[in-house]
Formats: structure tokens, C-alpha cells, sequence
């Protein structure tokens, strides 16, 4: 994707948002190829920027100004244009501005008591909102796909064929063929649990869809702040309530955090297979896409190494296959 140059966004900045830019910078964060993220900087205070390519109705903008405007005051709003609108068009991409959090993700800092509470409330908050028909309409419904699965027992059925590429590829195809046995089983167990929940009655909700650590900012002030909603999702609570104790990336995997957050969240009934089915399905998604992108290219640097160790991580002790395999059911 040909990024914009950072002098074409400061002198929209200043001519767009009124602001007297005096820097943009790159910032390397993020898997999405279809989306770019900077830090600009004025003589005193920070913004986070996102280039989105195209032109396009920005439908998380709508949800989170929505959610800003309810008083969950967890949720970040875009900052407006001089005209008024949360989203300005720049070349080929849509530009959304919000106020830059100094701090740490959920990855980073492991959250207070107090903080897990927070999240629980305002979870809470967001999936007892009443979503304007409107905007409804626009929200992706859960459909239970068998897209994800599909493609992993297709990579299966090849995997005996070695690849060509480096070290890492090497490895990982090493690792999925030795593991092919207890993978099949993740599969066979998210299609149990997928058929189960047909047959149960439950209610759809506004989910944000990813809310592990790297989406839930703490400030300086230890102010917590939930961000990136380019994926809501109208489905079971479980949607969101499956990465509390899920374990993803070996964090949030306590029985006191999962106490805490029920604390702010409030009474609820969990229905088990929904959680189980979501947390397999959640580690098949991710072991498809880090195969396609090590077993496919050896372009990446650093960054491959990176992402090879979170493919490695998800079989690790207490890690989120070891998680979802415990999975016990009771409805």
C-alpha cells in the first residue's frame, strides 16, 4: 500500500483540523495492510492518526460516537474536522484523528483490581446498549461461518508437503505437521461445540469482537480506555466475555481477573458452549492466518520473528489452546 507523504497529512492537519502540525510519525504497530497509523505532534499536545484506504462510511466511527454519547466514557470519539466531521477524506484514504494516549496496552501493564472492574462496568455498558436500527442494519451478525475451519483442514491436507523459504518456515511447518493430531482435534471440538449452539436460544448484543490486552489502553493517570472498533459484531455477549480468561497472548488467564471483571460487569449467565465454541474458533482464525503468512512468504524481518513467536505462544502452558481444551461445558 503507497502510504501518503507525512508533509501531504501535516498540511491537511493544519489546514482540515485547524492544527499547527509540527511532525507526523510512522508508527509500525498493527497487522492490517489496508491501514496506516502516526503520532503528530503540535508544539504541546499529541494526536493519534489512521489512514484508512479508501472512501468509505466509517461505521466503527458511527458506533463509537454512539457509545462516547451513551456516557461510557471508556471509549475514545475522533476528533472533528473544522467542518464537523469525525472522518476527512485525504487522497486515497480516510483520515480518523483522536487524542494520542500516553501509556501502556493491556499486554504491557497487568491490570489493578479497580481496573478490572472498570472494564467489566463498561463492557457491560456497551452490550446493554440500545443500537439504533440504523445502525443495526449496517453491523455484521454472527453466522457462525465455517469459513476459518474450512481453511485450516485445507492447509492440513498440504502440510505434509515441506515448503521452501527460511529457518522460520522451516520451524513452523515442523511444528503444525508434529501437532497435526491435537489441531484436528481443536477442529473437531470447535464443530461440536458450533452444532450445539445451533440449537440454543440466545439473544444478540453490539460486541466490540477483539477486546484482548492490545485494545485496552492504560494512561499515565492509570485511566483505562477501550479502542479499535473496526470490527463490531452483533452477537452473543460470549463474543466479547470469551477473551476474559481466554489467555490470549499468555495474559488474562487468572481466576481473580475473571472475579474482578464479573464484579463490574454484573450478574449474567454464561452459556459455556457459546465461550468454548468462540475460543476455538478464535485459535483456528489465528492459526490459519500465521501459517498463510510463514508459510507463504519469508518477507517480514523482525517483524517474522515476532509473529512466529505468537503462533508459538498459543501452545505454550496456560496459553489459549491449553485453555480452550480444559473448556468445560454445562449447558
Amino acid at each position: 500500500m503507497k502510504l501518503l507523504s507525512e508533509q501531504h497529512i501535516i498540511d491537511s492537519l493544519k489546514n482540515d483540523y485547524g492544527m499547527d502540525v509540527v511532525s507526523v510519525t510512522f508508527l509500525p504497530w498493527g497487522a492490517d495492510s489496508n491501514a496506516a497509523v502516526y503520532k503528530a505532534q503540535t508544539r504541546d499536545k499529541s494526536y493519534f492518526l489512521k489512514l484508512k484506504h479508501g472512501h468509505h462510511h466509517d461505521l466503527g466511527v458511527a458506533i463509537v460516537k454512539l457509545l462516547h454519547e451513551s456516557g461510557i466514557s471508556q471509549i475514545i470519539s475522533p476528533i472533528n474536522t473544522i467542518y464537523g466531521h469525525p472522518t476527512h477524506l485525504i487522497g486515497h484514504f480516510t483520515l480518523l484523528l483522536y487524542p494520542f494516549i500516553e501509556g501502556m496496552n493491556g499486554f504491557e501493564h497487568p491490570l489493578t483490581n479497580e481496573q478490572w472492574i472498570t472494564l467489566g462496568k463498561a463492557i457491560r455498558e456497551v452490550h446493554d446498549i440500545n443500537v439504533p436500527s440504523s445502525i443495526v442494519s449496517q453491523v455484521r451478525r454472527e453466522d457462525f461461518s465455517p469459513k476459518w475451519r474450512n481453511n485450516l483442514r485445507c492447509i492440513l491436507d498440504k502440510i505434509d508437503v515441506e515448503p521452501s523459504g527460511d529457518e522460520i518456515t522451516s520451524k513452523i511447518w515442523k511444528f503444525i505437521k508434529e501437532n497435526k493430531k491435537n489441531i484436528c482435534h481443536l477442529l473437531d471440538k470447535a464443530e461440536m461445540f458450533c452444532q450445539k449452539i445451533s440449537n440454543l436460544q440466545t439473544s444478540f448484543v453490539l460486541c466490540h469482537s477483539d477486546i484482548h490486552g492490545g485494545n485496552v489502553l492504560i494512561d499515565k493517570n492509570n485511566t483505562l480506555y477501550i479502542v479499535d472498533w473496526d470490527e463490531p459484531i452483533m452477537a452473543p455477549k460470549e463474543r466479547d466475555l470469551m477473551f476474559i480468561g481466554g489467555g490470549i497472548g499468555n495474559v488474562w488467564n487468572q481466576a481473580h481477573e475473571e472475579a474482578l471483571f464479573y464484579q463490574g460487569y454484573g450478574k449474567t449467565t454464561l452459556k459455556k458452549s457459546i465461550l468454548a465454541y468462540y475460543r476455538h474458533e478464535r485459535i483456528i482464525v489465528d492459526i490459519v492466518e500465521y501459517t498463510e503468512q510463514l508459510l507463504l512468504s519469508s518477507a517480514g524481518g523482525e517483524e517474522r520473528k515476532i509473529m512466529y513467536q505468537h503462533f508459538m505462544d498459543m501452545f505454550a502452558p496456560r496459553g489459549v489452546v491449553e485453555i480452550a481444551l480444559d473448556s468445560f461445558i454445562t449447558d
